[in-house]
Parts: structure tokens; sequence; C-alpha cells
């Protein structure tokens, strides 16, 4: 059976995960919730957004507890710039972690991390429409197994290991507005377990990973970054936006 791991946080790597599955067949697996090796699987394919030029922590994490015999093939989206983040993958997968990857595909997606600035809504619906496209190709490959893998390049390693190191101060940047119902959906599907209800109090901690699922997910947009008030949000319009975070 194929293993499809992914992470998501507003649907695009889901999306990605669901079509594969429909595709190829295999179990879906959120890897926050993962905790397995990898050894029941004839195969995994792991599929995960570009943050920083690098990858999410809990993918990272990941890496660190796959079985080395496992053939492993990368689905990476993205929504600004690649930056090496392929190749930086495949350098810790297969050099410092020694995994068997196979490979490793790239796909566009709607960026999601926007805190400070809006996608308008035709370039959104523009790279919506090509992704598709690109999604289905990517499973030609991989059906027909025509692999391919990163080039050696340039990276922003470097970079990217500063910003992963800053993510968990990003919490203490939001905060809630009086539009917050107290419902406490950004408590139940922050993956890092980083936000908390406490004396009808919305409060987030110091252990972000910047994946901005509370901020876009948030039903009445009461989650606020430091003092803009930007009012675009982001979930993937493919999926339902309750399965992200699901295994299926």
């Amino acid at each position: 059976m194929i293993g499809i791991l992914y992470f998501s946080s507003t649907g695009n790597s889901l999306h990605i995960a669901k079509q594969v599955q429909d595709e190829l067949g295999g179990k879906v697996l959120y890897i926050p919730n993962y905790a397995g090796n990898g050894g029941e699987f004839e195969k995994i394919i792991i599929v995960t957004p570009i943050y920083s030029f690098g990858m999410p922590v809990h993918v990272l994490n990941l890496l660190n507890t796959l079985n080395k015999t496992t053939e492993i093939i990368v689905v990476q989206n993205y929504g600004g710039m690649v930056g090496g983040a392929d190749y930086l993958f495949y350098d810790y997968a297969v050099n410092k972690f020694k995994l068997n990857v196979v490979a490793m595909y790239k796909i566009k997606m709607p960026e999601n991390f926007t805190l400070s600035f809006t996608v308008p809504k035709f370039y959104l619906n523009k790279v919506l429409k090509a992704s598709n496209k690109n999604i289905a190709k990517v499973i030609k490959n991989i059906k027909e197994k025509n692999y391919v893998l990163p080039k050696p390049k340039k990276t922003k390693e470097q970079t990217y290991l500063k910003n992963k190191g800053n993510w968990r101060l990003i919490g203490s940047d939001f905060h809630t507005t009086s539009s917050c119902t107290k419902c406490g959906k950004c408590v139940n599907l922050c993956p890092a377990k980083n936000i908390s209800l406490s004396n009808d109090k919305i409060e987030f901690g110091n252990n972000c990973v910047a994946c901005l699922g509370c901020y876009h997910r948030c039903p009445n947009k009461a989650i606020k970054y430091k003092n803009k008030n930007k009012k675009f949000r982001y979930v993937n319009p493919n999926i339902n936006e309750f399965d992200i975070g699901k295994d299926f």
C-alpha cells in the first residue's frame, strides 16, 4: 500500500494528496498525527508546502523518523519562490537522514503566507486553474515512473534555518478581536498545540510553526497579525475545510 503523508494548514497539500489517492489509491495521513516510521508502506509520497525556502517543522521532524529503505516520492507546493527548497529537502533527506528518495516534483499553488499583502482574486484563480493541470501531470509521471530528482544547486539554507528559528515567536504577534466567539476552532486545529483558551481568553504561546491555519480559518476573521487590518483569508476551494488535519 502507498502511504500519502501530508502537511496542510489551508488545504493546498490536502487537495494534492487526495488527488493522488484518487488515482493511485493508498492511505492519506496527516503528518502531525502520524506516529509510524513508514515501514508499513511499500512506497511513501510526502506532500508538503515550501516554507521559507525549506520545509515545515513537522515535515523536517518526520524525516528523522522514517525508515531508510522504503521508496519516498516528494511533492512540494509553493506560492512564492522555490529558492532551492527542492534540493535542500533532498539534501536533508538523502545526505543527512539517509532516506531512499527516488523522485521529487514541484507544483505552484496559491500563496497563503499573506500577513502583509492580499492576493488579487484573478491571480488566485489563475494559479488554481493551472495547478489542477500540474497535479495531473505529476500523478501521471508517478504512475509511469518518470522519476526526476533535483540537480545540485545553491540553496538558502541559512535563511531557512534563521526563519525557522524565529517562527515560534510569531505567535506573540497574533491577537483576537472583539469578533472572537471563543469557539475554540483555532485551539483544536493548531498542529503545534500553541493556542489555548484560558480564563475566557484565546492565548498564543511561543511554539508557533508559522502555518497560519488559525489566521486563515477563523470563522469570524477574528485573529489579527500585529496592527494590520488585512481582510484576505484563504482556504483551498477544492476541499472541505473541515477535512484538513484528518486521515483518509
